[in-house]
Order: structure tokens, then C-alpha cells, then sequence
């Protein structure tokens, strides 16, 4: 039987995740093209389901328990045997969760955008075919589509691995481990131990060098790790590597055991091990070589600066490219797309920045940076042009709390900046609140801010975020 005619839509979105949706509901929303969004799994992609919506909910539980034991000092009255009942926070998170994705396809009807639920692959070079999740096949085409199908996480090519879980695994955890492995040293393994280790999971950090969060400044590197460290996570620092992990026990939380075996012979065992060591693209079953859309070296999507693959009228955005992993970027980076593709004659060349982009990692202190660290910002501009300012301090709140407590949650500050007018070229915090604290700063620095306009501003007291216009 042959293939029935395609559908026909001004623009095709493959993956219905942050990107995607912000692409579509911007060329939709905005300025009226037919749009059709393809999504294979829960509406809102990874940030809503797997990633930041479910991982800042986790960070608040954390925190809860954290401020439980400050509360001591201040004088509250602690019962001692505090129980944590992770399985109803679950409950909540989930149920958080899906409102969310009720909300993206609300959203999304409103607007006029048509949603596939199913697989999709190209067929020709501007025509999807879809494997619906009911069985059924149906084809579409348009004259632009783009690539939004994020990424997942990787599992190492080792004996046993399988037996171990990823972060979309974490957030399937129902009963806390009293033990567990963590496999890396970037954000996620770092956010992710951050929050087992505050609520009293023996936490064991598996990292190569000797510090964690490597593409950091090296102030946040040292800081953080030694600050993990004191709060009780042990970091294996220059870790051979597991060949093998053995499931011994099968269960949930305290019943779950496996067997870790490291390349150098020695073992440990857990309840859980999260492995955290990158994510891969979704491209395998799109057919890529159909239009004939060109992979990089790490088979991320290649793509200029416009989001323009090899193929025109094929776009590509998102986790699915591998450029800056972030949630705001492939919301910003998809309504720019809409706004070039769909909008009108002066918004044509719009494109979205990829400099300056503020981060934060909800680790324990949160973590914020924008622009260059110290060593690249010396690279660029030369030792002579640099000048760096920075503070380490105590945050009012822990005032109250013995000076061995004090050590272990430290306010750290670094400003960078370049040339005689001394502008800021990058800026790095970490410390109680710096996630909130970055926003208004990261406006500044993209805006070109120099040293002199931070001085400028008058500080207020008493906060953390004054000693950044009051440095010398």
C-alpha cells in the first residue's frame, strides 16, 4: 500500500523540549506559521522531565535539611531523629512535573501548533515520516524543519554498567540509597552528589584529576571541592576507573548492593551508582544522511551561527548541537530562529549570542559564573592587561554557628577584568544565594560593564552581594 500524501506545514519541530517549543510557539504564536511539533516522550523534554525543573525541586528538599541544622543555632529546638520521607517528596516532584507537561500542550494548542505523539525519521529531504505511538505511520513536510531532540546521558562501555542508573534514572529513586558512587565531575554529578550528601546519603565521588567542575574558574574548582569534602562527600580524586560493576542484590534503596571493582583491583561496595560522564545527541533513528545533514567530530548536529545546518532549510538547536547545554539557551536560540525565519524583513539576520552567558550550578553552595575564567581571560587579553579582585568571607546567616562550621560553607568572589578602562570579563561566585544573586550581574557584564560602573552602584546592606561593588 503506498505511502499516504504528506501533510504539509510551514514548519516541522522535531522534539517538543525547551527549544523546540520556544521556536514554535514563536513562529506560530507570533507570526502565524503553520506549525507542527513531533515529541516522542512527556512534553517539555529534559528540563521539564529529567533536568532543571525536577533537579532544583530536589535542591530545595536538600536545603531544607541543610537549614534544619542550622536552625539549632539559632536557637530552635531540633528533634534529633528527623525523618525524611523521600518517596512522598517524589510524589510532589512528579506530580509538579506533569501539571508541566499539561501546560507545554495547553500552551501549545493555544497557539495553533498541531502535536504528534511518536517517533520521527526523514524519509526524503524536507519530508518526516512518524511511527505514532498507537502504531500508525503518517508523513509531513515543510520547507523548514528543525533538529530540537536534546540529548542523553551516556553509559560506559563497561562490564555491568547497566546495573547503575543516569540522572534520568535519579529522579525514578523512591527510597534513598545509604550509599552511593558518583561517576564525574561536571555540573550534573556535582549538582546530583551535592543533594545526596545534604540529606545524608554516604556520598562517594569517583573523579580523574583533583578537582571537579574543570571548565570552571580554578577558584571554584578548589573551593567546591574542598568544600564537599569537608561537608562529608568523600572525593576519589585521580580515579583509575571502574572495569565492573556487579549487581549483588537487586532492590530499591537499602536493598539495592552492587560491587564496584576499579581498573587497579580494589572494590567498594553500594547501593546505587549514578554514572554522570556526558550526554550523546538523539540522532541515531532521524536518518540524518537522508537530507544528508552533517555531524561533528563528537556527532553533535554542526551548525553556524544562524542554526543553519549543512542542509537548508534544516535548523538545529539545542543539547542536539552540543553548544552551551542550557536550558535559557535553546529557548532564546529557537525564538531567534522563529524570529528569522517567520518574522519580519529586519529581524532576518537574528541570531542569538552565545557570549556571556550566565550559569549557575545548584550544587551546595550554589555556583555562579559568567563570561571568561582567570586563565582564559590571561589567554586572550595577556597577563599585563588583567586584573583580578576577589573577596572570601563568611555570609551573615552562618554567623551564628561554631568556626568549625564556618569553614565549611565559605562566600567566595572573583571579578576579572581587562584593558585600562577595566572591564569585567568575567565574573564567578559561589556561596548561600549567588543563584539568585547572578541574574542582575550577568545583565551588567553583557551589557559591557567596567569595574568603575560596579563601584558606582551603592551597595546594599547587609547582604553577600554588596562585596561585589565594594571590592579593592
Amino acid at each position: 500500500m503506498p505511502p499516504v500524501e504528506p501533510q504539509q506545514y510551514d514548519y516541522i519541530v522535531l522534539g517538543g523540549g525547551s527549544g523546540g517549543s520556544g521556536s514554535g510557539r514563536r513562529a506560530a504564536g507570533w507570526y502565524g506559521a503553520k506549525t507542527l511539533i513531533v515529541e516522542s516522550g512527556r512534553s517539555g523534554g529534559t528540563c521539564v522531565n529529567v533536568g532543571c525543573v525536577p533537579k532544583k525541586m530536589t535542591w530545595n528538599f536538600a536545603t531544607v535539611n541543610e537549614t534544619l541544622h542550622i536552625a539549632e543555632h539559632y536557637g530552635y529546638t531540633i528533634p534529633k531523629d528527623v525523618k525524611i520521607d523521600y518517596g512522598h517528596f517524589k510524589e510532589l516532584r512528579d506530580a509538579t512535573v506533569k501539571r508541566l507537561n499539561g501546560a507545554y500542550e495547553r500552551n501549545w494548542g493555544r497557539e495553533g501548533i498541531d502535536l504528534v505523539h511518536g517517533r520521527a525519521r526523514f524519509v526524503e529531504p524536507k519530508v518526516i515520516e512518524v511511527a505514532n505511538n498507537d502504531g500508525t505511520k503518517a508523513r509531513y513536510n515543510a520547507p523548514h524543519i528543525l533538529i530540537a531532540t536534546g540529548g542523553r546521558p551516556k553509559l560506559p562501555n563497561i562490564k555491568g554498567a547497566e546495573h547503575g542508573i543516569t540522572s534520568d534514572g535519579f529522579f525514578e529513586i523512591e527510597e534513598l540509597p545509604p550509599k552511593i558512587a558518583v561517576v564525574g565531575a561536571g555540573y550534573i554529578a556535582v549538582e546530583l552528589a551535592g543533594v545526596m550528601g545534604a540529606v545524608g546519603v554516604d556520598t562517594h565521588m569517583f573523579i580523574r584529576g583533583q578537582t571537579f567542575l574543570r571548565k570552571f574558574d580554578p577558584m571554584i574548582q578548589k573551593t567546591m571541592t574542598e568544600r564537599y569534602e569537608a561537608a562529608g562527600i568523600t572525593v576519589h580524586k585521580g580515579h583509575p576507573g571502574l572495569k565492573e560493576v556487579q549487581l549483588v542484590r537487586d532492590g530499591k534503596g537499602k536493598d539495592k548492593l552492587l560491587k564496584l571493582i576499579s581498573n587497579d583491583g580494589s572494590e567498594m561496595e553500594v547501593n546505587e551508582i549514578l554514572w554522570a560522564i556526558g550526554r550523546a545527541p538523539e540522532v541515531e533513528d532521524l536518518h540524518l544522511d537522508v537530507p544528508g545533514v552533517k555531524l561533528n567530530d563528537a556527532g553533535f548536529v554542526d551548525v553556524d551561527e544562524y542554526q543553519n545546518s549543512s542542509v537548508d532549510g534544516i535548523y538545529a538547536l539545542g543539547d542536539v548541537t552540543g553548544h552551551a547545554e542550557l536550558t535559557p539557551v535553546a529557548i532564546a536560540a529557537g525564538r531567534q530562529l522563529g524570529n528569522r525565519l517567520f518574522g519580519p524583513p529586519e529581524l532576518k539576520d537574528s541570531k542569538l549570542s552565545y557570549d556571556n552567558i550566565p550559569t549557575v550550578v545548584f550544587s551546595h553552595p550554589e555556583v555562579g559564573t559568567v563570561g571568561l575564567t582567570e586563565p582564559e581571560a590571561r589567554e586572550r587579553y595577556g597577563d599585563d592587561q588583567i586584573k583580578v579582585y576577589y573577596t572570601k568571607f563568611t555570609a551573615m546567616y552562618y554567623d551564628v554557628v561554631p568556626p568549625e562550621e564556618k569553614k565549611k560553607n565559605p562566600t567566595e568572589f572573583k571579578l576579572i577584568c581587562a584593558g585600562p578602562e577595566e572591564k569585567v570579563v568575567g565574573l564567578h561566585i559561589l556561596g548561600l544565594g549567588v543563584g539568585e544573586m547572578l541574574q542582575g550581574f550577568g545583565v551588567a557584564v553583557k551589557m559591557g560593564a567596567t569595574k568603575r560602573d560596579f563601584d558606582s552602584c551603592v551597595a546594599i546592606h547587609p547582604t553577600s552581594a554588596e562585596e561585589l561593588v565594594t571590592l579593592r
